[in-house]
């Protein structure tokens, strides 16, 4: 190869591109590595809705939002929880949160001071609304946001992609970076400790559209030698043998026998035990971040491809027992690591939404950019007819709600519990006791207060100019036939994110057991737990996934253009 780079960047999702934006500005010669081919440029990203966490934006302000560097920075520590601090130091005896805590506290202080102005820079804008995600647990000091923080980007995954992209094929057609598609790293090249390249597999030609499962023909090899690697190669999500062998059963419980892919087939986690076997240290490997809200997709992309109900609080939730979800993590949208803990103790790894069509209209929303069509492609007048003028839920929604496995529809709730029945996994519900409770829970909305939790949930949430405006539902009786018909939803464990990873300083420097970095080697993105080795603990905030690729991403370009 006639091209010396010196950086390799193996992976060209998100963070990958961050790091090679910053390097190309540098004036460094960076070679990127991917499995896959040119199409899937950006990676997981791509599908995201584009959701970014900022702190005290002029967003939030002019929606009469107050926020503050030490309002997020407790909400921040109330979620993470981190708890693993070993003996203090940073050598042999250091705990597995060392790192992820100071970069916790340096990204929060940047989502505060700098973020922003960052992506803009770059030519990303948010929508002029801001979401409240992950409502939290009831503590003040607990899991969640206490304020809406959740910038959804005008442009969606696609659009937090294009403003990286753009400068890094400018960047390849100036010679300063080259792509290796089809390229497969199956090792690390060590020299006295030091990383000093790469060498791997080179995969047969597929030209499979983005986000396709793409073969494993192996056609030849390559070895390829710099100064240094950034591992940018995102998580596990799709890697269910790995998800199974790290999951924390003694947390939430036992891990869910049947589950479905929020990422695509490629997010195989390969290059953790590679990066493991060069030296580097994985930190926090059982902390992950799956979804319970989780829907077969009716026109899947990729293998047992999975799509999240984005849900408003006002669905009732149910196990698959047919027991209510008690307290806020009975609240859909509240505390997800409380949801499945309620959820995966039943025995089961499954429960159900029960709602009316007032609350699929205004409520439901459906993760991925291909989902949301309006905002991925900037059309102000399909996002009014669709969105805050038009009858009926989003056209994405509705057609979930018509092809949809895992959608039930009636007009009566002993209809309704029989097509649940039949779609159930579990045991059969009794319509009786499932009428018993939405009965009781309905009862408690003749008052503008109440004492059932999730009731309280849903008047907070509409003090909220967004939720009034666009999110949440005016509180009713789910049984009352001038909001029918009804609709159940069976919900799944969809995987997503991965909380650990490989352990880093803050300059995104690799770290070996006893605390030293290792030489030439840097990870970022999900690959290094969004930084650190798990920058979010055990819970996370949303909005925070792209952010912790872009500022990891980011130090990683930064630090290796000091050199």
């Amino acid at each position: 190869m006639s091209f010396r780079p010196d950086v390799v960047v193996v992976g060209a999702g998100l963070a990958g591109l961050v790091a090679t934006h910053e390097l190309a500005k540098a004036g460094k010669r960076v070679l990127v590595l991917d499995q896959e081919n040119r199409h899937n440029l950006g990676g997981q990203a791509f599908w995201s809705l584009g959701g970014l966490f900022f702190v005290d934006s002029p967003e939030q302000r002019r929606m009469g939002i107050k926020d503050s560097f030490d309002l997020a920075w407790q909400d921040w520590q109330g979620s993470a929880q981190f708890d693993r601090f070993g003996d203090g130091s940073d050598g042999p005896g250091r705990g597995e949160d060392f790192w992820p805590q100071q970069w916790a506290e340096a990204y929060v202080r940047w989502t505060n001071e700098g973020k922003r102005d960052y992506v803009r820079d770059l030519g990303l804008k948010s929508l002029t609304f801001v979401g409240w995600a992950e409502r939290g647990d009831g503590r003040a000091e607990g899991h969640g946001n206490s304020v809406p923080r959740f910038h959804i980007t005008w442009g969606t995954g696609p659009e937090v992609v294009r403003v990286f992209l753009e400068p890094v094929l400018g960047a390849e057609e100036a010679g300063l970076v080259q792509f290796g598609f089809r390229h497969q790293v199956d090792a690390l090249l060590t020299v006295g400790g030091a990383v000093v390249g790469v060498r791997g597999s080179l995969l047969a030609p597929d030209e499979a559209p983005r986000g396709e499962r793409s073969n494993r023909d192996v056609v030849g090899d390559f070895s390829i030698e710099a100064p240094a690697v950034v591992v940018t190669s995102g998580g596990i999500g799709h890697n269910f043998d790995l998800m199974r062998r790290n999951w924390p059963t003694d947390r939430v419980g036992p891990a869910p026998e049947h589950m479905i892919a929020g990422v695509p087939a490629h997010v195989d986690g390969r290059m953790l035990a590679i990066s493991e076997e060069a030296g580097a240290t994985l930190v926090n490997k059982d902390r992950m971040w799956a979804y319970v809200e989780g829907v077969h997709n009716w026109d899947p992309i990729w293998p047992d491809h999975a799509i999240r109900i984005l849900p408003g609080p006002s669905s009732m939730w149910f196990d698959a027992n047919g027991k209510r979800l008690q307290g806020m993590s009975g609240v859909p949208g509240a505390d997800s690591i409380g949801s499945m803990t309620q959820i995966l103790s039943t025995g089961y790894d499954y429960s159900w939404f029960i709602l009316d069509q007032t609350i699929i209209e205004k409520e439901f929303a459906l993760s991925g950019s291909e989902q949301n069509p309006d905002w991925t492609n900037k059309d102000v007048r399909l996002m009014l007819t669709d969105r805050i003028l038009g009858k009926g839920a989003t056209g994405p929604v509705e057609r979930f709600k018509q092809h949809g496995e895992d959608f039930v529809v009636a007009d009566n709730l002993a209809d309704l519990v029989a097509g649940m029945n039949k779609i159930s996994r579990g045991p059969a519900l009794d319509p009786a006791d499932i009428e018993r409770q939405i009965v009781a829970r309905d009862r408690q909305v003749d008052n503008p207060f109440a004492k059932d939790a999730q009731i309280m949930a849903i008047h907070n949430a509409r003090r909220d100019r967004t939720g009034k405006i666009m999110r949440v539902a005016k509180p009713h009786k789910i049984l009352d036939p001038e909001h029918g018909p009804l609709i159940a939803v069976r919900c799944n464990i969809l995987s997503r994110k991965t909380l650990g990873g490989i352990e880093t300083n803050l300059d995104s420097q690799a770290i070996a057991a006893d605390g030293a970095v290792i030489p030439g080697l840097y990870a970022a993105g999900e690959v290094a737990g969004f930084g650190g080795g798990g920058v979010h603990g055990y819970n996370a905030l949303e909005g925070t996934f792209l952010g912790g690729c872009i500022f990891s991403g980011r130090a990683a370009g930064m630090a290796l253009s000091r050199d």
